[in-house]
């Protein structure tokens, strides 16, 4: 066997633990068929913890590749891992307690995770254009099949086929535009566009091609990151999967996508100046696409969630926005920028799956999704409502929150490199966010419900919740730390 084979399968440990629990839960599930529901949910979840603490060994790794140059291996693909792998751990924590699929055949379910799981860390360690593609698709074709998980519903199987439509025209514009960069430099290595485009492409029709390979390739980007106008999907997906599948997508696989998108750009479309920086390409000016999108996304997501009364479809528009505030700072090319993706990434994992979470307990107990049904929680159940109520403060990004310290350093770094119109824009964008989480609010404390019975909490669920709800609150605490986690995470990407 090849050497250096064996050499690359030593740094591939988390990935090989994810597929070996793969073929466990299917082996199991078909095996011991008495004991298949916990036997399935123990390996899931040893197989994800064993993953994480495999990719802690990796930091400090030498920058580099492995399997031919095409997966990268540097600190900001371990940093992916470990968000990723931690994101689905807590997912598959909360799967069991949701009334949506606890009474389902959950074999399948821990099977389609792991295995979304893994492309994920495939998708966000590409440096091949090729292997981004490979791997994009098998996280979509996984994620289609959670999102129709409940086969005898029919909004369940609507948005399962609207994914699956959705995603097969973006992602086969995507390849399509790969196909294009690729008669343009003779290459799938992402780190070899830079020198072939600044040799090869000036003006003429060059440059025109390369503009429409480019917008064909942030159309895949966009549908996996919920931009507008890729987002058609995004409401009825959110609201027709289950619950926990919701949760799911709305953190990991958009993780993902932006994980691509800056190695994409920053890698192959932008030239590097002084360490920690970039400059974009002249002859393109894809800062000024992401700018536009960004604009467009975080405008569209807030205004289109005001009038939502369900409240997976509220969240959903929520997540289109805050989409939105994650690519401003994917625009500002430096150290900086970076940094404040991965910061914002940390403090809306916490906060959006607490919100999810919530919304699973709710549904349990009254069969609802609608805000209305919230009326009154207050006196049916204080510490939901006080965490609820916490969870939409901090997707508000109101102080001393998680949230409000993503905002403040996404667009700090926006101020900081001559874009403080954009930085003013995501503000004015964030108080109008405040009045559809705030109706929440309102419905819980305020407005009389019509049920009037205390809700019943098992210990599991509590544990759950405070898992969330304690760095929503308290990460504030920790906030050197964090600094200095996402920036040792880029030391090795920044050169």
């Amino acid at each position: 066997m090849n050497p250096q084979l064996l050499l690359d399968l030593q740094k591939f440990y988390p990935e090989l633990a994810l597929t070996a629990a793969f073929l466990c839960v299917i082996v199991a599930d078909i095996a011991f068929p008495r004991i298949r529901k916990r036997l399935t949910f123990a390996i899931a979840a040893l197989g994800l913890a064993v993953a994480f603490f495999l990719s802690l060994p990796l930091i400090g790794e030498p920058a580099g590749t492995i399997f031919s140059g095409s997966l990268a291996l540097d600190e900001m693909a371990v940093f992916f891992k470990c968000f990723l792998i931690a994101t689905s751990l807590l997912v598959l924590l909360a799967a069991p307690g949701s009334k949506e699929l606890s009474q389902r055949h959950m074999g399948e379910f821990y099977m389609l995770l792991l295995g979304v799981t893994l492309s994920m860390l495939l998708l966000a360690s590409s440096v091949d254009m090729l292997m981004l593609y490979l791997s994009l698709e098998m996280v979509s074709i996984g994620s289609y099949v959670m999102v129709g998980y409940l086969k005898n519903d029919r909004q369940s199987n609507e948005a399962s086929l609207k994914y699956l439509l959705f995603g097969t025209v973006a992602t086969g514009a995507m390849l399509y535009g790969i196909t294009i960069l690729y008669g343009l430099t003779g290459t799938t290595k992402i780190a070899l566009l830079r020198e072939a485009l600044a040799t090869n492409i000036a003006t003429g029709e060059n440059a025109a091609m390369l503009l429409i390979a480019t917008a064909l390739i942030v159309a895949g980007f966009g549908f996996k990151t919920a931009a507008v106008p890729f987002h058609f999907w995004c409401p009825d997906v959110y609201t027709g999967a289950p619950t926990p599948v919701t949760a799911f997508l709305s953190v990991a696989p958009k993780a993902a996508g932006f994980a691509i998108l800056i190695r994409f750009f920053f890698t192959g479309f932008a030239e590097s100046g002084s360490p920690g920086s970039w400059t974009a390409f002249s002859f393109i000016d894809w800062r000024l696409l992401i700018i536009v999108i960004s604009v467009v996304t975080m405008t569209f997501g807030n205004i289109a969630a005001l009038r939502q009364n369900n409240i997976k479809r509220l969240l959903a528009y929520s997540s289109i926005a805050h989409a939105g505030y994650i690519l401003m700072g994917t625009v500002v090319l430096n150290s900086q920028g970076l940094q404040s993706v991965l910061i914002y990434l940390i403090t809306y994992l916490f906060m959006n799956l607490g919100a999810f979470l919530i919304v699973i307990e709710i549904f349990n107990r009254t069969g609802s999704f609608d805000i209305d049904d919230y009326r009154g929680l207050s006196r049916r159940s204080p510490f939901l409502t006080i965490a609820m109520t916490i969870f939409m403060l901090s997707l508000m990004g109101i102080p001393p929150f998680a949230g409000f310290f993503g905002k403040l350093y996404v667009f700090g770094a926006a101020v900081n490199n001559d874009l403080a119109w954009f930085a003013v824009v995501g503000a004015l964008n964030s108080v109008i966010s405040v009045y559809y989480y705030a109706r929440v609010i309102r419905a819980m404390i305020i407005e009389p419900g019509r049920e009037t019975s205390l809700i019943p909490l098992p210990w599991t669920s509590h544990v759950m919740v405070w898992i969330m709800l304690l760095p929503t609150v308290g990460l504030m605490l920790f906030w050197n730390d964090i600094q200095q986690l996402t920036m040792s995470s880029l030391r090795l990407f920044l050169g």
